[in-house]
């Protein structure tokens, strides 16, 4: 179902994730019926913002990019979410067959990254009116409410004692703080060969 499950990580989390460890799905169809359609969110906020509403810095006056080059960017930002969630997921299965003693169904891996990445998108709703403070503000609120999620719900997830699970999940937010620092670097790059942006 699409978007099955966001409302419930927010209001009553434990319940949740137990609800997803007993569903029967494939890694495939949890991807799908949620990151594409979650991962719009920040793309076509930050589009609208930084072409419509601008961005001041200091006394500066209010900073716009072209559409062409926002659009570029935006879908660039749109792969990017899609890629790192969808590579987090596969990484989180790999990372099982070393936490979990039992074989864990492929699809609790993907459903992990998924909802845990899922506050981290929704705060990309801020990009409609890009302030610096207020996106530092929720992105970090965002942050934190996705590294409780992943500690809350990975023993419950992949059905492993709490210690153990500590570990998984402070594994698993290693690897998502390495690909962060992956993407700026590729970032630079990308900005370097002449994709970067285009002020008015």
């Amino acid at each position: 179902m699409v978007l099955s499950h966001v409302m419930g990580i927010f209001t009553h989390p434990e319940r949740e994730w137990e609800t997803i460890r007993r569903e029967d799905s494939s890694k495939l169809s949890e991807f799908i019926t949620h990151t594409p359609i979650l991962a719009l969110i920040p793309a076509l906020c930050g589009y609208y913002g930084v072409t419509q509403v601008g961005w001041v810095v200091g006394a500066s006056h209010r900073t716009f990019l072209t559409t062409e080059s926002a659009f570029i960017l935006c879908a660039l930002m749109y792969v990017a979410f899609l890629a790192g969630v969808w590579i987090l997921g596969e990484m989180i299965n790999w990372m099982s067959n070393t936490f979990s003693d039992k074989e864990v169904p492929p699809h609790h891996g993907m459903a992990m990254a998924v909802y845990i990445s899922t506050p981290l998108l929704l705060a990309g709703a801020t990009g409609l009116y890009p302030m610096l403070w207020l996106s530092a503000v929720t992105t970090s609120l965002a942050g934190a409410y996705s590294a409780y999620l992943l500690y809350n719900g990975i023993p419950i997830l992949m059905d492993i004692p709490k210690e153990r699970g500590f570990i998984y999940a402070s594994s698993i937010l290693t690897v998502g703080l390495v690909m962060l620092v992956a993407l700026m670097a590729a970032t630079v790059v990308i900005w370097s060969v002449g994709a970067g942006p285009v002020f008015i």
